[in-house]
This record gives structure tokens, C-alpha cells and sequence, in this order.
């Protein structure tokens, strides 16, 4: 149901919720739960009126900080890690391009039952775009679902992949390039953002002669964005900054371009400031592609993970550089009997994405008529990445992760035990992660080292009138 303006929505709330001109006081938490919670959400998405997406906005975040749900920063975890206070623990980040809500509601289940506060709720720059979710709708769609399963504690919410185009920045204006990131950045933290990850590893040039030419570019933008967030940053808040320097599908990082990169890091990091906070983790690069190398008939291909990479790059950041360690990225279709090593070999934080987009469109309880018609748009509209030699059944693979925002609202309106079904399916995969990764039992760890802040945030003016 589709709130027709700023009074409806203060009406259809006053049930569970009081607003009040600089606050919400959730008075009945049952009610806030069954239903209403629900239909905030749906018009936080779909809703075309944006005083009232930005209205419903404001009211999931206050009334999700009544109830003690925080978006945070895993800063003071990171930092315990990169001083050996605990080990053998991997958390687990999940970009959600599609039925965000419900997806998110299944992670938080899972999370609850494991005791785990070890998770991380990501959406990279790419997807932003192409599953319509800006960052502070993405944000309220998790902090809602946290409300909705009774989740209580500091949420981490991440920008992934905040990328540079390395053709704009090299061939056209790489200012205009820094800015745009930069851009991005600011709207992502005044969306509630406190985990950034910057990629600048486009812009590695392997073609220089030493290791420092070829990092130069990545380092220097890297800190500057640094400096950047730092100087945006909330009061009380500080902002985790992954870095990276191997970019995914490419060649294998090797300790001594971790070194090369770190130091110029440090050095330009300082002309910005000497007591700058940097990096938090750095992304490698150990043998993955985003979504899996897809074969001709549609199936993934085997790859061989530099396990070794990740344990020795992960040892040098605590180590020399005092941070986590290492970030493996595009693991979501990797077999099961990897997971497990990557505790082992200490690698900080591991990042999820196509395996549980896979599980959506082939679940049993997707209706067959949506995904085809998903299927016909993409062939008709996204022709221009069909590489030559592509199977259609490669090209379905490798595009159809754009038909979540086109067709957002029917996959919202979708029955509600098709998406529960479907959820269901999801949360068997994320109980096994958790458990292969060490991250259950993790509430003490985190609380320890976490000390969330809540960031007050202005009344939308529109709502603000209608109270």
C-alpha cells in the first residue's frame, strides 16, 4: 500500500510510533513489527513521491535507533584484529541486489540464532545503479528489516567497490573522476554509511617499472579519499576505509606489491594530516572474477584460490601495518570446502554477492513467468554486453543481476510465502557461511570493541509539517 502523502504516513504510523519534530518514540514494538514496518518499506522502495521516500527514510532510522539498532563502523573490531586481540574469525559481507528486505530479514535470522554480530551489509557503486537503491534506501530497507526480526546492536552497513573509472581518469579529467567518487562518498555516509571500501585499483599500472610507478596512481587517490572521508565523517564516528590493490579478475596480488602500496599510502595519507586514521583492510587479489568465470552452458567454472596470498598478506598487515588484514572478494561461488580456510589464514573479511542472486532466480518458488519475462528484457535492452562467443546461457549469467532494479516492484509484489520460501533457501546457505567462517558466537567479541554512536538526523522538512 502506497502512502498518498506525509499525513498518511504520520496516520497510517500512529499506531506503533510517535513522531515528534526531532524524534521517533516506538511505543508499541508489536504492532511497529506485524505490519507496519512492512508497508514502510514498500514505499521507502517504490513510493515515487521523494518527501515521502525520504520521510519513511528518516522514521526507520529513528525509530530503529528507539530500539537500539545502530549503523556503526567495525573500526574497533578491525583495529583489535590488526593488534592480535582475536583470531580465527571471517566476516562475511553480503551486497543484496535483489528483494533487499527479504534478504536482509533472512541474514538477521541467521545472525540471531548464531549469536553473531560479525556482519556486514554491502552494496557496490555498480549496483547502487542498477538495482535503483541508493544508498540511504538501502540503508533504512536493512535497518528495517533488523527491526523486523528483533535484532538489537551495531549494524554495519558498507559502500563496496566505490570505484575510478580508469578511462575517465586517465583519458578524460581524473579530478572530475576523484570528485565523482567523492560524490558518492558523502551521500553514502549521510545515508548512515560507516564502512567504506575505496577501489582505486583500476587505476594500478603494471606496465611501470617498479612497484611504486605502478601503484602510485591507487595509493595517492586512495588516500586523498581517505583524507576526504575523515573530513566528513560524523562526530563520534570513525568511518572504517578498506583499500585495494589487486582488482578482481586480474592478476594476483603478491606481498611486495602490498608493501609498495602501503608505504606510499602512509606517506601521502600524512601529507593530509599526521594523525589521519587510514585503512582498516586492504582487498587482494587471489584468483576470483565477480560472479564466477561462467561457461559455455551456464555453469561455473573451478578456480584455484591463492590461499597462500591471503595468509601471508593478511600476517603483514597486522604485523607491519597494524590493520586486519586481507578482504577476499567474489567469493559467493567458490565450493563449499573453501570456506573454511579462510579463517585459517586469517583473512579479514570475505565479500558475497552472486551465489545468493544465483539462489533467487533459480529457486524453485520464483515464478517461472517473471524470470522469463526478466530474461526476454535483458536480451532486448542489454545487448551491448553480449561478448562475441557468449552463449545465451552466458549472457543470462552475466546480465540478468540488472533485472533486480528494473523489475523491483514486481519482485516486491511477489506472494509473501513465495518470498518467504525463497528466504527460507537463503538462510541455509547463510547458516553454513557462518559456520565455515567462525562467525557465530561473535556478540560479546563485537560489543567489546564496538561502541556505537547515535547520529541524530534532521526531521525531513515535508514530514515535519505534517506532524
Amino acid at each position: 500500500m502506497l502512502y498518498k502523502d506525509t499525513k498518511d504516513l504520520v496516520e497510517k504510523t500512529k499506531s506503533a510510533l510517535r513522531i515528534s519534530g526531532d524524534s521517533v518514540k516506538v511505543e508499541d514494538e508489536a504492532k511497529l513489527k506485524t505490519k507496519i514496518i512492512d508497508q514502510l518499506v514498500y514505499n521507502l522502495c517504490l513510493n515515487e513521491d521523494q518527501a515521502l521516500k525520504s520521510s519513511c527514510a528518516w522514521v526507520i532510522w529513528e525509530a530503529s535507533a528507539d530500539l537500539g539498532i545502530y549503523s556503526s563502523s567495525i573500526q574497533g573490531l578491525y583495529e583489535a584484529k590488526g593488534q592480535g586481540k582475536y583470531s580465527k574469525v571471517t566476516v562475511p559481507a553480503v551486497n543484496i541486489r535483489g528483494l533487499t528486505y527479504d534478504v536482509a530479514r533472512a541474514l538477521f535470522k541467521t545472525a540471531i540464532q548464531a549469536k553473531s554480530l560479525t556482519l556486514i551489509f554491502e552494496i557496490a557503486k555498480s549496483e547502487i545503479e542498477y538495482t535503483f537503491q541508493r544508498p540511504k534506501e538501502y540503508m533504512a530497507t536493512c535497518l528495517a528489516a533488523a527491526v523486523k526480526e528483533g535484532f538489537r546492536g551495531p549494524l554495519f552497513v558498507q559502500g563496496d567497490h566505490f570505484q575510478l573509472k580508469a578511462k575517465n581518469f586517465f583519458l578524460k579529467n581524473a579530478e572530475e573522476e576523484v570528485t565523482s567518487v567523492k560524490e558518492l562518498i558523502q551521500e553514502a555516509i549521510e545515508g548512515g554509511f560507516y564502512n567504506i571500501d575505496i577501489d582505486s585499483s583500476t587505476l594500478v599500472d603494471l606496465r611501470k617499472e617498479t612497484l611504486d610507478e605502478q601503484q602510485l596512481n591507487n595509493y595517492d587517490v586512495c588516500a586523498k579519499l581517505t583524507a576526504f572521508i575523515r573530513k566528513i565523517q560524523p562526530e563520534g564516528v570513525m568511518v572504517s576505509v578498506g583499500g585495494e590493490i589487486g582488482e578482481v579478475g586480474k592478476k594476483n596480488t603478491t606481498p611486495e606489491e602490498f608493501h609498495a602500496f602501503m608505504k606510499g599510502y602512509k606517506k601521502q595519507l600524512d601529507t593530509y594530516g599526521k594523525d589521519l586514521t587510514g585503512i582498516s583492510k586492504i582487498s587482494i587479489q587471489t584468483g576470483t572474477a565477480h560472479g564466477g568465470v561462467v561457461l559455455p552452458d551456464g555453469s561455473i567454472a573451478k578456480v584455484s584460490l591463492d590461499f597462500d596470498a591471503l595468509g601471508k598478506v593478511s600476517q603483514i598487515a597486522r604485523q607491519d601495518y597494524g590493520i586486519s588484514g586481507a578482504v577476499q572478494h567474489g567469493a559467493s561461488t567458490l565450493p563449499d570446502d573453501a570456506f573454511h580456510h579462510f579463517p585459517e589464514t586469517e583473512t579479514a573479511e570475505v565479500h558475497l554477492a552472486t551465489g545468493f542472486q544465483n539462489s533467487i532466480y533459480e529457486s524453485k518458488h520464483f515464478p517461472a513467468d517473471l524470470r522469463e519475462k526478466i530474461y526476454t528484457w535483458l536480451k532486448e535492452n542489454c545487448a551491448a554486453d553480449r561478448k562475441e562467443g557468449m552463449t545465451d546461457d552466458q549472457f543470462i549469467y552475466k546480465t540478468r543481476k540488472k533485472g533486480f532494479g528494473q523489475f523491483k516492484k514486481e519482485l516486491m509484489d511477489l506472494p509473501q510465502d513465495a518470498r518467504d520460501a525463497i528466504s527460507g533457501e537463503l538462510e541455509e546457505k547463510f547458516k553454513f557461511l557462518f559456520q565455515k567462517l567462525n562467525a557465530g558466537n561473535t556478540a560479546a567479541l563485537v560489543n567489546k570493541y564496538v561502541h556505537p554512536t547515535r547520529i541524530k538526523k534532521p526531521i525531513p522538512d515535508p514530514l515535519a509539517q505534517s506532524l
